[in-house]
């Protein structure tokens, strides 16, 4: 397969971009979690460390006791039992930390896993040490892959890659190393640059979220604090319906990774005269996602309503062309 340049989408794509592979190297992580929200806690952790080419070199995995409950014990089965005898991050947070040194992090929904990695080390009063990541959902799409989903097991069945045990942290992080190797090289004989993203350090922790009895807090969060707008002038038309355009006032909510860059999504989908939502509800007009399956408060709150739910590409499509207020 011959990669072709990925289109901008109408939108440009984030300047930190990069054809160079880093100096260091890669470390292909994946973290199983007591949940999705701000106060959850890592359970488990698997790191492949690949060189600049995309060879593995080495492997690590860990199981961390959360010193609490698990929580989705049916997902990643982590009992409490099993996790009672593990170490707490501080005491892995040393090896954790050689492991990740002077590497981009490369993770499957990247900014989801670096938040947690992030958030766990400030908890131990210290800094992860990374300073950029890559998503490979991201990559995947600039690579324009047939792929039929934005989901792990997608990418591995488009390479090849045998999954041998799914949410089990040691065995993602293989799979994902072993996809990431030839679309590290599809990305360079197509010219496709690298989607590196700079990683912020997380210090809000959410440690005054409420926590649902014997489930963590197994709701979902934000992980972005919403930037201040004025608020929308057009009144809620209702739904989105498959086929017509979007109009003026509808509330528009994202959640998830992205290609193009949030604020600016966000700032189009302002501007067209768009209501930016923090939250899903029935009034919700359009959940914009990459990941509609996925276990985020939005995703879920979107299928219990039954709130209609598109990818990016397809978002930037109807942002085209978005229809007057029918009270304008």
């Amino acid at each position: 397969m011959q990669p072709i340049q990925p289109e901008t989408r109408g939108a440009q794509l984030p300047a930190q971009r990069t054809a160079a592979a880093p100096a260091g190297g890669f470390a292909v992580v994946d973290v199983e979690t007591t949940g999705l929200g701000r106060s959850d806690r890592v359970i488990s952790a698997g790191v492949y460390q690949l060189d600049p080419d995309g060879e593995i070199t080495d492997h690590w995995y860990t199981l961390v006791n959360p010193e609490r409950d698990p929580g989705p014990v049916w997902i990643h089965g982590l009992t409490a039992q099993l996790l009672s005898g593990a170490p707490t991050f501080p005491e892995i947070a040393d090896e954790f930390a050689t492991r990740l040194a002077d590497r981009v992090l490369v993770a499957h929904n990247a900014l989801f896993d670096w938040n947690m990695i992030s958030r766990e080390f400030s908890r131990a009063g210290r800094r992860a040490p990374v300073d950029q990541r890559i998503c490979t959902m991201v990559l995947s799409r600039d690579l324009r892959l047939p792929l039929p989903n934005g989901k792990l097991s997608s990418l591995a069945a488009h390479f090849g890659v045998q999954q041998r045990q799914a949410h089990n942290a040691l065995d993602d992080a293989r799979v994902l190393a072993e996809a990431f190797r030839p679309s590290l090289q599809l990305a360079r004989l197509g010219g496709v640059p690298l989607p590196l993203q700079t990683c912020v350090a997380v210090t809000d922790l959410g440690e005054d979220e409420p926590v649902a009895p014997g489930r963590g807090s197994w709701t979902g969060a934000a992980y972005r604090q919403a930037k201040k707008r004025p608020p929308c002038p057009y009144p809620n038309p209702g739904r989105w319906e498959d086929g017509k355009p979007l109009v003026q006032g509808m509330r528009v909510a994202f959640t998830g990774d992205t290609a193009t860059d949030r604020e600016l999504l966000e700032d189009r989908a302002a501007e067209a005269g768009l209501h930016i939502a923090t939250s899903v509800s029935r009034l919700t007009s359009l959940l914009v996602t990459n990941e509609p399956n996925s276990w985020s408060g939005k995703a879920r709150k979107a299928r219990e309503v039954g709130t209609p739910v598109v990818g990016e590409d397809a978002f930037l499509q109807l942002l085209r062309e978005v229809a007057p207020h029918p009270g304008a």
